[in-house]
């Protein structure tokens, strides 16, 4: 399985020398050295080789070869790391980055941007206006589902919050400092909370589906990074750690880290297969690539796409703890590329 972990993803001067050897073997880039990447980059926006996986060797070449660079949500970035590597086996080289769903469109919408970008939000409509203004066009596929997942310290024992608490906890002007003024059932500990930063598409949501619209986040007692391995290890390390990301790092670290329930209009659900795809986890997303319509023109882009809507980049998905979507989903997606 492709490992995500903090304690065992490789470190960022390891990966940067596999990516050097990586290169080298590879041939030429299209774009500039700035620009290229497999990343397994733990540091946000930088870049890196994939890491190895245990899915099956593909069976024959694509029908193109080149390469296909992008960037975006490091919720996404697990599924695009695997479609890389198992790519690359194939002689067409998908290089990516994590710097954020926010961060990547920057890149997108930018002359001579990225061929695709990494979302776990829709596009804004200020950034579909950016992209306007640089003469980007784009095609949007959805590729997955995830929940996100609010989590404590293994010792904070919290049961279940309710989208209202929540609220109260997380926004600005919160006057939560212990558990226990959350409610009388949490533990009277000082709490620390951990969020993703500004860029991230995770803190999109969390502040549109929680938060409400034109709410802040809360800053006193907040620690914030891109990385979601960074934001385990605090929780991990820190009694009364509080916080959230996407579930399938929950998944990849739950033997450290207490799921919290989130009770929304109805009774308290924890995110799972199940019920991300089935939605009565109130707070399941889905999953998306954004695509230049001018890459999209080239072969290996395509390529690149048929793979990930396709079974060997379900497999994938499934591999790495997403959910897939429905079937008419990929069809739908697949029907873009003609």
């Amino acid at each position: 399985m492709l490992s995500r972990q903090g304690t065992t993803r490789p470190t960022a001067v390891a990966m940067g020398l596999a990516l050097t050897l990586a290169l080298a073997a590879c041939g030429g880039d299209k774009k500039d050295d700035a620009k290229s990447s497999a990343s397994a980059s733990a540091t946000p926006g930088s870049t890196a080789t994939a890491a190895p996986s245990s899915l099956p060797a593909a069976s024959a070449a694509p029908a193109a070869t080149g390469t296909v660079d992008g960037d975006g949500s490091s919720t996404v970035f697990p599924i695009m790391e695997g479609v890389a590597e198992e790519l690359t086996k194939k002689g067409l080289k998908v290089t990516v980055g994590e710097s954020g769903t926010g961060g990547g469109f920057k890149k997108f919408c930018a002359a001579d941007g990225t061929d695709f970008s990494n979302a776990s939000r829709a596009i804004k409509d200020d950034e579909k206006a950016i992209c306007e203004k640089a003469g980007v066009e784009f095609e949007e596929f959805k590729i997955a589902s995830d929940g996100l997942a609010i989590v404590s310290n293994k010792d904070f024992k919290v049961d279940c919050l309710s989208m209202e608490e929540l609220k109260k906890t997380f926004e600005a002007g919160s006057t939560v400092k212990k558990g226990s003024d959350i409610n009388a059932d949490v533990p009277a500990d000082d709490i620390k909370l951990f969020t993703p930063g500004a860029d991230s598409g995770t803190y999109d949501f969390f502040a549109e589906a929680v938060l409400g619209k034109d709410v802040k986040y809360r800053a006193d007692g907040v620690t914030t990074s891109e990385d979601d391995n960074v934001l385990v290890t605090g929780i991990e390390g820190t009694k009364g750690g509080l916080g959230f990301f996407g579930f399938s790092y929950f998944s990849e670290n739950a033997d450290k880290l207490n799921l919290v329930g989130v009770k929304g209009k109805g009774e308290c659900v924890k995110p799972s297969a199940e019920t991300v795809l089935d939605g009565s986890y109130p707070l399941s997303r889905p999953l998306y690539i954004y695509v230049n319509k001018a890459s999209l023109a080239r072969p290996e882009v395509k390529e690149m796409m048929k793979f990930v809507l396709g079974k060997e980049g379900r497999a994938i998905i499934t591999e790495v703890q997403y959910v897939e979507l429905p079937e008419s989903d990929y069809e739908a997606g697949l029907a873009k590329l003609g």
